[in-house]
């Protein structure tokens, strides 16, 4: 094995081991996170829903899951079990909307999932998550239609965008209803951070589960994160002095 590869193991064995104690910790004495509006905003949008008759739209994107950029989409899944379950118990269940058939599917259990753990007396249909176009364009144009039509009044945008989310924040605009979102694609990291005021940054999007309280497995990946970050700037740091004094 070469050194590269067996750097890779070693620090994805140090990932698993700090997940691993951390979950016990947390179990024990949950951890405290920095403060982010938008994750508030979206549960307050959640009981807002259930109270006024309403429907929350969660749009999770077009990217592939078994890919880089369906990571942003298993993020968001993590978010729409938690908020599915949340609202299920409305007279309008949520809906979820997808660009990418793989995901589709994943959404329909997810949705699944969430009706039967709130125990909800409507009977779940399929229909409440779709596929509204295979390419982004026709993806965006299908999703602003669920807006318009569907009673939304809150919207929750997690997943791989491109500028094209710009038409789905400006249909939520159109019909007053909210819109907290977050992508993995800086062009539409740009265009929700000009056009939202709940805009969730770089790898806050990832940071889903540890804040809707998922799991302490998604706290402890969350504190793991922060360790192995500070580990490579340590890492980089030392390296540059050593450098510069000419030891390395």
């Amino acid at each position: 094995m070469s050194f590269a590869g067996l750097a890779g193991l070693c620090i994805v064995l140090l990932a698993a081991i700090f997940m691993v104690l951390f979950a016990i910790f947390h179990r024990r004495s949950p951890f405290s996170f920095r403060n982010l509006r938008a994750f508030n905003g979206i549960q307050r949008a959640a009981r807002l829903v259930v109270e006024d008759g309403t429907r929350l739209h969660f749009s999770l994107g077009n990217g592939e899951p078994l890919t880089s950029n369906g990571a942003s989409a298993l993020a968001g899944l993590v978010l729409l079990r938690n908020l599915g379950e949340i609202t299920s118990m409305s007279d309008r269940p949520p809906m979820a909307t997808t660009g990418n058939p793989v995901l589709n599917l994943l959404a329909q259990d997810t949705l699944r999932t969430a009706h039967d753990a709130a125990r909800a007396e409507n009977v779940f249909e399929l229909t409440h998550a779709r596929l509204t176009g295979m390419t982004p364009m026709a993806y965006a144009v299908g999703a602003m239609t669920t807006i318009r039509d569907e009673g939304i009044s809150s919207n929750v945008l997690i997943g791989s965008f491109g500028p094209e989310v710009g038409l789905l924040t400006d249909a939520s605009n159109r019909q007053n209803a909210s819109v907290i979102a977050a992508s993995d694609n800086l062009p539409a990291q740009a265009v929700l951070f000009a056009c939202t005021q709940d805009t969730l940054l770089g790898e806050e999007l990832f940071a889903a589960g540890a804040y809707v309280q998922s799991g302490s497995l998604h706290a402890a990946s969350l504190l793991t994160q922060d360790i192995l970050r500070w580990m490579v700037i340590i890492t980089l740091l030392l390296g540059a002095g050593l450098k510069m004094a000419g030891v390395w």
